[in-house]
């Protein structure tokens, strides 16, 4: 952009794609192998589905990634921020699959071999979407480094990982009770289960009742059920042991009425509950977890009825063949016909569907690959309490460790074709299993050739639990690996913590021996305005892009609710987003630079972020705060003298030295809001110095100044302006790296600061991040510049409340006993004259008695005085103030009433609460404020 370009308004779909073509073709952001770790500085970044796209947890988590690395990269460390890409095995398969379903064709037809090709095919035309889209929120990775976790050395490392657990016996196959997903056909990790809470309110389900004929005939034991046809799989009944009911039944036998088997009566005192429907509870070990731990314990047969379609197979005599839901219709009118049913009530059960299909889950046995955990914990454990690796929030620590220290074995096997096939062949000569990391030719036993491949692929998670060292080249010891390793952060949803946080953190240790990250960062979740978990079904989903880009309301509610019509799904918008509800045309463009910003300004310990649009708004009103700031400023820094690096000549007044003051309060917080991640503090800080202290204090104070004939303190001005104005782009450059590029590049080459070496950077993304030597701190300074503010404030706020128009030719009078801050009030005059509209500011003395009809206020020990006669109309005035009264008093009221309620202060966040009490106190301090101005006016008809 040419500087006449810059006279133009701020319009970031011009700015940034200009930026994010320029990082993209140079080589700003590639790391350096060789370089010592402890002076590196890298983040592999959470890998996101090849599936996918980008949606608000994605731009919250590249936002807060990108902050920090571009701050470490401006400090001066070797910088790595890792791209890659998850090939998601689940909801790959089910893409390509849906995708062949519409071409009358499925991957059966197709053939593994020939499936596969058309994954990787679908992966060429579609799997780069979502690095475009990271892209457009200005990622500052090394994209020469971009990894996808099916890539040739990525495989190896997954096998060779699977080799090596498997020979230390940390890898089995064993027969156990798993979730089914009949709709993916594939076993689900529990961690990948949603767990539908059951709503006593809303019955989901029905209790049947039926009894089972004791064997020998002397009666009957009735039990209850939501599945009856899973009775067909039945091998006992459990009672309690102190049940009086069934003390004599334990140990007969019932009959099954419909297949040919008798079973046991046995006591279970952790299954079965005297309290809860009939006491006795039907056993069905190979399709419930519960009982799957009751057959283990009292030795049961377990006898699976269900093929992998969620048909009932032959152990189900006259059922077989049956879809779930058709058996349990016929089980259940079997039982009537027989005169066993015993009744029937509605009932609530919490259903557990697989997040991919969201259909409901099956327990079913299955042989399947495991990996044994508590071996691999106990290191994770013993690091993370030595503070080897920690925890942001610190809260995080003890959820980590209690699912640590309960952890159980991992099912690590998944029924897809798209994966990281298991290394294993079972040799059909001997049934030998051959787990190698080269594909055999005859069997390590009997050295038969008979090898068949297991079938099955390996969890998704099982190679992103390899991440942070596979992408740098192990298991080869390569320059990267001991460049990087351990990486400095590791920051990614809440959510994750035991799908990969934890996997991580125990493989590093294994194979490595040693940590593969410092510090965990955790961020919460991005939510609707309300709070609610973003969905289309709820209509509520935020496309990223939208915000970025701008788009019409048909495109932001296509995106929320897919395939909704229009109409319904703007109401649930409007619904989810009560700010926006009058929106007709839709999002205007708000750039990657205002969404960057707004995210990194929630603290890391809120576990929502509730998206209010109308604060994205405000710091899209920043961005053009940011760019009209700078183009004022040129317009008078152009002549500014260059300086050496690290020189800066003595201020030549008070306003200069506390500007320079206050950017070195805002260096030390923002330095340090990103050491602690706190990113929120870090913004706060720099949004406060530009926007108030650089533009609404200094650029004001400066005017004068700038327009007057005393060179000396012109330039002077003109030096602070300039060195504030570059070292606050360098500040907010994490944060908002186009804008930023785009406003230093055009400051003039002297304005820049240099590098430690003396050379100027090429750009901003490699200036020097600002430090301490970069401003200094000047009490003294600060004191006396916030006594002129406080004195301008209180004149704006007498006026304010007692009805003086602005512009009003007011005559000012300032009191005060400290002869340093008269002297400061004497020396800005002209800028109180300036900032307050007054048409004379005087000085008396504070011994003086306060004259009546004048509105009056203290601050910093200055008193000001302003006449308010005829400027006013005090019977209106003294009615606008009255009913001023009424209104604070009310809101006041309702305040104090939601602060005495216990439940509120127990149930709302402790930051809602604090800012709840700081309210009523600015409410009562306004009320006596009030009631001071209304005594004013009545001195002016008393």
């Amino acid at each position: 952009m040419s500087t006449s370009d810059f006279t133009r308004p701020y319009d970031p779909n011009e700015v940034e794609p200009r930026w994010r073509a320029r990082e993209l073709a140079s080589t700003w952001f590639h790391a350096v192998d060789g370089v010592d770790n402890a002076q590196s500085f890298s983040i592999a970044i959470p890998p996101p589905n090849v599936t996918g796209s980008l949606h608000m947890g994605h731009a919250l988590m590249l936002t807060i990634q990108d902050s920090i690395t571009r701050h470490a990269r401006m400090a001066g460390q070797n910088t790595l921020w890792l791209p890659g890409i998850d090939h998601a095995g689940i909801a790959t398969q089910i893409v390509v699959e849906r995708e062949l379903k519409r071409e009358g064709s499925d991957r059966h037809a197709l053939g593994r071999e020939k499936f596969i090709e058309r994954v990787w095919e679908w992966k060429g035309r579609s799997g780069g979407r979502i690095f475009e889209q990271l892209k457009v929120m200005g990622s500052s990775v090394d994209w020469t480094r971009e990894k996808f976790t099916m890539d040739p050395d990525m495989s190896r490392a997954v096998r060779e990982a699977f080799v090596r657990l498997y020979d230390e016996g940390l890898i089995y196959r064993a027969n156990r009770l798993v979730n089914w997903s009949i709709k993916a056909q594939t076993v689900i990790s529990d961690l990948e289960v949603d767990r539908e809470e059951a709503d006593p309110t809303r019955p989901n389900a029905e209790l049947f009742s039926f009894a089972y004929p004791l064997e020998d005939g002397s009666g009957e034991i009735v039990v209850a059920t939501t599945r009856p046809e899973t009775m067909v799989g039945d091998t006992a009944i459990a009672v309690h042991p102190d049940d009086p009911r069934y003390q004599a039944m334990i140990g007969k036998r019932v009959k099954h009425p419909f297949v040919d088997r008798s079973f046991a009566i046995i006591a279970d005192g952790l299954l079965a509950d005297p309290t809860k429907g009939t006491g006795a509870v039907k056993v069905t070990p190979a399709h419930d977890f519960n009982d799957y731990e009751c057959g283990r314990r009292n030795n049961l047969a377990m006898i699976n009825i269900l093929n992998l379609d969620g048909t009932l197979n032959a152990e189900a005599g006259p059922f077989a063949g049956m879809e779930i839901m058709v058996a349990r219709e016929a089980v259940k009118a079997a039982l009537v016909e027989r005169g066993l049913d015993r009744g029937s009530v509605p009932h609530s059960i919490p259903y557990a569907r697989c997040q991919r299909t969201q259909g409901i889950l099956e327990p079913l046995l299955l042989p399947q690959w495991y990996v044994r955990m508590a071996p691999l914990a106990e290191p994770a454990i013993k690091a993370v309490e030595e503070g080897r690796t920690t925890f942001t929030p610190e809260e995080w620590t003890k959820t980590f460790m209690h699912w640590m220290t309960n952890i159980q074995d991992w099912c690590i096997s998944r029924q897809l074709w798209w994966g990281h096939q298991v290394p294993a062949w079972y040799c059909g000569d001997c049934g030998a299993t051959v787990v190698s990391r080269e594909d055999p030719t005859e069997c390590t036993g009997c050295h038969g050739h008979h090898l068949a491949r297991d079938p099955d692929v390996l969890d998704t998670w099982f190679s992103s639990a390899l991440w942070p060292f596979a992408t740098l080249g192990w298991p080869e010891q390569t320059a990267a690996l001991k460049t990087f390793y351990p990486t400095s952060v590791m920051e990614t949803g809440f959510d994750i913590i035991f799908f990969w946080v934890a996997r991580m953190l125990m493989m590093g240790l294994h194979f490595l021996g040693d940590v593969p990250f410092r510090r965990v960062l955790l961020h919460g979740m991005v939510c609707d305005e309300t709070g609610s978990k973003m969905s289309k079904v709820k209509g509520n989903v935020i496309d990223p892009l939208d915000l970025v880009n701008g788009a019409t309301l048909q495109e932001i509610v296509a995106h929320a609710s897919g395939s909704a019509p229009f109409q319904e799904g703007l109401q649930k918008f409007r619904k989810a987003y009560p700010s926006v509800s009058t929106m007709k045309e839709g999002f205007p463009a708000f750039g990657a630079d205002a969404v960057r910003f707004y995210l990194a300004s929630h603290p890391p310990q809120s576990r929502k972020i509730n998206l209010n649009l109308g604060r994205l708004q405000g710091y899209r009103d920043f961005c053009n705060k940011v760019w009209n700031a700078t183009r004022f400023a040129l317009t008078h820094i152009a002549d500014v003298a260059p300086r050496p690096t690290g020189t800066f000549p003595p201020p030549a007044s008070d306003a200069e030295r506390w500007l320079l003051s206050r950017l070195a309060h805002a260096i030390s917080a923002v330095n340090q809001g990103v050491k602690e991640f706190r990113l929120d503090e870090a913004t706060a800080a720099v949004y406060q110095f530009f926007w108030y202290e650089l533009c609404d204090w200094f650029l004001e104070l400066s005017k004068p100044v700038l327009k007057g004939d005393d060179e000396a303190a012109k330039a002077s001005f003109k030096l602070t302006l300039a060195h504030s104005l570059e070292t606050v782009h360098r500040l907010l450059h994490p944060f908002m790296p186009h804008l930023t590029a785009e406003c230093w590049s055009h400051l003039p080459e002297n304005v820049r600061r240099r590098r430690a070496d003396g050379g100027l950077p090429e750009v901003l993304a490699l200036a020097p991040f600002p430090d301490a030597g970069d401003a200094a701190r000047d009490p003294d300074a600060e004191r006396r510049i916030a006594a002129l503010q406080g004195t301008i404030e209180n004149v704006r706020r007498i006026c304010a409340e007692l009805g003086i128009k602005p512009g009003a030719a007011i005559t000012v009078t300032l009191r005060t006993a400290d002869e340093d801050t008269r002297r400061v009030l004497a020396t800005y005059e002209a800028q109180i004259k300036l900032l307050t509209r007054a048409a004379d500011v005087v000085h008396g003395s504070p011994s003086e008695p306060r004259p009546r009809g004048v509105g009056y206020g203290v601050s910093h020990g200055v008193e000001v005085l302003i006449p308010i006669a005829g400027h006013i109309d005090p019977a209106k005035e003294r009615e606008r103030l009255e009913k001023d009264v009424v209104k604070t008093q009310k809101e006041a009221g309702g305040l104090s009433g939601r602060l005495n309620n216990p439940d509120y202060v127990g149930r709302a966040p402790a930051d809602v609460v604090a800012k709840d009490r700081e309210r009523l106190t600015e409410l009562a301090d306004k009320v006596d404020r009030l009631r001071a101005a209304i005594a004013v006016v009545g001195e002016l008809t008393a």
